[in-house]
């Protein structure tokens, strides 16, 4: 990374209130500069900054939003995003290995390096003097920022998970295009049977999309985002509850790898036999992620099991195109009747976040600008935009232009590239879809009849025909399952020390090299090859890991609630 250590340079001037001497700096002394409204420093500040997602709709903050976060705080960032779909894995170690670090970081499920390495300043106190909106927003959830039981430093803002969040829609599940469900009149699509009928049916009758083979199902297996598209299905599919590599018993907390359940053995012997049917693209798990989501910006890609955030691009290439009736629709599918898909079971505010090191020089300003984003001026502008630009206000209310929502929803890339809306989103604290400004309005955008206005034509067409307003009125609804004690276990801190990364290191190594041997085989050597993997994975130290796992989960628990867990 090309270390940037910020500074201040330059002369602020503000709007002729005053004249401000001021100087370059390299120990990052801001000058001090007051906004008469807000009272908080506003001279030029540059913060270095690093995202361990791909933002490759970034636009050095010289879009309509970032702008306008400029004029109000005096900072920019000097930013730069995970390339590619690695997560800032090598970019993180690289950092802790080194010492170099940027101001600000949102290191997702690195950050246990970073703490380790005593990059990351404890926010505690920083938080409680400096910013009241980060306060106010997580008022009833301060516990689930301390970092762990034996650690309750505060050391991660969580900015991905929205505070008293409401689902509106959903954008996950088993996919399959509108074309394909129109064509055969909008089938039951539950189980993974009905949905491997509707896939053999229609690329019976259309071989070919626009020239070239049509791909019944397609899955990407490019490093970690197989998890999304392969190995998270399994679970999803037999009624888990989507805890990443793990398992959780609801009633004892005790974990497992979730492989080992027998039930998912069977969602893995469906991949195999989907295989050998011809039905799941030969190339799935030796494509690259660009490769993967050309197929589906062509169109030829019929069904997919993964999430929007991780094939959007794609979908948005098709949206461009004018090809509403090739985007997909979401269903709950699962292996069988006798599960559930809990899809929408609520884990509470948790999730990844934005931390400030140890090389910020002016930690203060830093966590009064996260502050700034997390106010109620901060969020609407992350969420919406700029007022007369990218939404009105009439009669009281927010109201975005059809043609600006036209350019949203069927120009994402450069609407985000232009305008910033969405752009900001790990910057800071904020309220989830559903909730209501003290003017009455959403903070967000996404409700539900944003998300209507929203939908194509054929998208109205399908969902109107399934007899629902919202794929979420496909799912199971989220009072049907508890709220999950642990939250978000891929936001838990595991150990990065001792033996329990490098047995973690080994299972995944082996599960990405045995799951798709044991889809790619014959079906008469399925259960040799799948048993043999269980195996392998106990031998490598799987039940000591699982062990250690459970005690962690427990610790979870009694820090989010307050009870002793046994």
């Amino acid at each position: 990374m090309n270390q940037k250590l910020p500074k201040t340079c330059g002369v602020a001037l503000l709007a002729s209130l005053m004249l401000l001497t001021a100087g370059c700096s390299g120990n990052n002394k801001a000058v001090n500069s007051t906004n008469e409204t807000s009272g908080s420093d506003t001279s030029p500040i540059t913060f270095s900054f690093f995202g361990a997602d791909a933002n490759p709709n970034w636009n050095n903050m010289q879009d309509d939003v970032g702008k306008e976060i400029t004029a109000k705080t005096g900072v920019t960032l000097d930013a730069e995003f995970d390339v590619g779909s690695g997560g800032g894995q090598d970019r993180i170690s690289l950092m802790a290995a080194s010492g170099e670090y940027p101001d600000i970081i949102y290191a997702k499920g690195e950050l246990g390096k970073l703490v380790d390495a005593e990059a990351i300043i404890d926010l505690t106190d920083l938080i409680d003097k400096y910013a009241p909106n980060i306060k106010k927003v997580m008022s009833k959830d301060m516990n689930r920022m301390k970092y762990s039981n034996e650690n309750q430093a505060i050391y991660s803002i969580p900015t991905n998970t929205g505070v008293d969040q409401q689902v509106f829609d959903v954008t996950s599940g088993f996919e399959i295009q509108l074309r394909v469900l129109k064509e055969l009149g909008y089938p039951e699509i539950k189980t993974v049977q009905q949905y491997e009928s509707a896939l053999k049916e229609y690329v019976a009758k259309h071989p070919t999309t626009d020239g070239q083979p049509t791909i019944p199902l397609s899955l990407n297996g490019d490093g970690w985002k197989s998890m999304i598209t392969v190995t998270n299905q399994a679970a999803a599919t037999t009624g888990g509850a989507g805890d990443g590599e793990y398992y959780v018993v609801p009633e004892t907390y005790q974990t497992m790898l979730h492989y080992k359940r027998p039930e998912e053995k069977e969602y893995f012997r469906w991949l195999n036999h989907m295989y050998n049917e011809g039905l799941l693209d030969k190339d799935s798990f030796v494509q690259k992620d660009d490769q993967y989501k050309s197929k589906i910006s062509s169109g030829r890609v019929l069904g997919l099991t993964s999430v929007e955030w991780e094939y959007g691009d794609a979908e948005n290439a098709l949206k461009a195109a004018g090809k509403d009736e090739y985007t997909y629709a979401h269903f709950p599918v699962t292996l069988g009747t006798q599960y559930k898909d809990n899809t929408l079971q609520a884990i509470g505010v948790d999730g990844y976040g934005i931390s400030i090191t140890t090389a910020c020089k002016d930690p203060v300003r830093a966590i009064k600008f996260i502050d700034w984003l997390s106010s109620d001026e901060g969020q609407v502008l992350r969420n919406w935009g700029v007022e007369g630009k990218q939404y009105n206000i009439e009669n009281g209310v927010r109201v975005i232009p059809e043609e600006i929502r036209n350019q949203k929803i069927n120009d994402a890339p450069t609407f985000a590239n232009k305008t910033g809306v969405d752009l900001y989103t790990s910057f800071g604290v904020r309220y989830g879809d559903g909730v209501k400004d003290s003017t009455g309005n959403y903070y967000t955008t996404n409700f539900p009849e944003q998300i209507i206005a929203s939908y194509s034509e054929p998208e109205k067409e399908a969902l109107a025909a399934y007899k629902a307003t919202t794929w979420k009125d496909l799912f199971p609804a989220e009072d049907e399952f508890p709220v999950k004690p642990w939250g978000a276990l891929y936001n838990m801190q595991v150990p990065t020390d001792g033996d329990y990364q490098v047995v973690y290191q080994k299972t995944q190594d082996i599960v990405h090299k045995r799951i798709p041997e044991a889809i790619l085989a014959k079906p008469a050597d399925f259960d040799k090859l799948y048993d043999a993997f269980i195996a392998e994975l106990n031998k490598a130290g799987a039940e000591k890991m699982e062990q250690e796992y459970t005690e962690l989960v427990k610790a979870r628990v009694s820090l989010f609630t307050g009870k002793d867990v046994q």
